[in-house]
């Protein structure tokens, strides 16, 4: 069952027409299918309010639709997410009569160049939103042997006669009904009982994938947003990091020890103090050493987003590479 995520930022409800209406928080998703071909649109319900309403959609995302209605602080703020998430794919529908040409300036040097400039023909939207999951149909093929697999959940609950059921996507390697996962940060593990997409049973899931776990051997109280499902021994737990981190251009001063930033990193946005900080002969380069109240939940080699709630309009601050 090839399956597509797809960011959609755009004013409120605008993924109506192209999907039905599935689970709604602080991000709302949509789902499309078409035979054995599903596409999942995520809105992100509480931006610009929470910032991390706006991370959580982008970093589930394979791609984005970026619906621009004017050019304000709210894009800006969307094109330095895309870029520090290193979003390399997606499409642009202009509204309001706003040309290619108003925008080019401001997304110059970004991921954003290579976004494909669309119409606003919603039914050709959705063929090809589904023909570009058709493509990645190659995610339906297992890895090879012994490769972990990780999904953070985003949400969970209790079903009658079910038990607990986790939602998420496979962010990397394979998970198969009765896998006994770890559930990182904690020590804790859990079975899988069975595995849907999109409402079908399956017996493996894959990157990509979005998924509903019933679990077996875990109590409500011990889930949480951003806990990471994990049979893979490569996936770190930490609440101490030292990174290199690489700020956005618009930042306008060195980072201080004692700050308080935010770490954006699957479906993790955690509060973190600048502990130490190394910056050479670049201070939009440094190397920090962070401090988490949590510990943080991560693959080697990752991409975190570093944001800042305390600057006024400038929130997104820039990337941490993790080792």
């Amino acid at each position: 069952m090839p399956n597509l995520t797809v960011a959609v930022l755009a004013p409120p409800d605008f993924s109506k027409d192209l999907g039905k209406k599935g689970t709604t928080s602080d991000i709302t998703f949509y789902n499309l299918k078409k035979n054995d071909t599903t596409v999942a649109l995520i809105e992100p319900t509480r931006y610009p309010e929470k910032l991390s309403s706006l991370f959580f959609s982008v970093s589930l995302a394979d791609t984005i639709l970026l619906v621009v209605d004017e050019i304000n602080a709210q894009f800006g703020e969307c094109v330095l997410m895309l870029q520090c998430a290193g979003k390399a794919k997606g499409r642009i529908i202009l509204r309001n009569y706003l040309s290619p040409d108003q925008i080019a300036p401001l997304i110059s040097g970004t991921v954003l160049e290579g976004y494909e400039i669309i119409g606003e023909d919603l039914v050709s939207l959705r063929e090809s939103l589904l023909e570009e999951a058709d493509r990645m149909g190659y995610r339906e093929k297992p890895p090879s042997s012994g490769t972990g697999g990780a999904v953070p959940i985003d949400h969970h609950y209790t079903v009658n006669g079910v038990g607990i059921v986790v939602l998420g996507c496979v962010s990397r390697g394979m998970i198969k009904k009765h896998d006994t996962l770890m559930i990182l940060p904690t020590e804790k593990t859990a079975q899988i009982r069975s595995i849907q997409k999109h409402d079908d049973d399956a017996d493996a899931a894959y990157p990509g994938d979005r998924v509903g776990l019933a679990l077996k051997n875990i109590e409500a109280g011990d889930l949480d947003r951003g806990y990471v499902l994990s049979n893979d021994p490569a996936i770190t737990c930490s609440d101490t990091i030292t990174a290199k981190a690489a700020l956005v251009k618009y930042w306008p001063a060195p980072l201080k020890e004692g700050m308080v930033l935010y770490i954006g990193h699957w479906m993790q946005f955690e509060p973190c103090r600048v502990e130490k900080i190394q910056a050479g002969t670049d201070w939009r380069m440094p190397t920090l050493t962070l401090k988490l109240d949590k510990e943080l939940v991560y693959p080697p080699h990752a991409r975190a987003v570093l944001h800042y709630l305390e600057g006024g309009k400038l929130r997104v601050a820039g990337t941490l590479k993790l080792l």
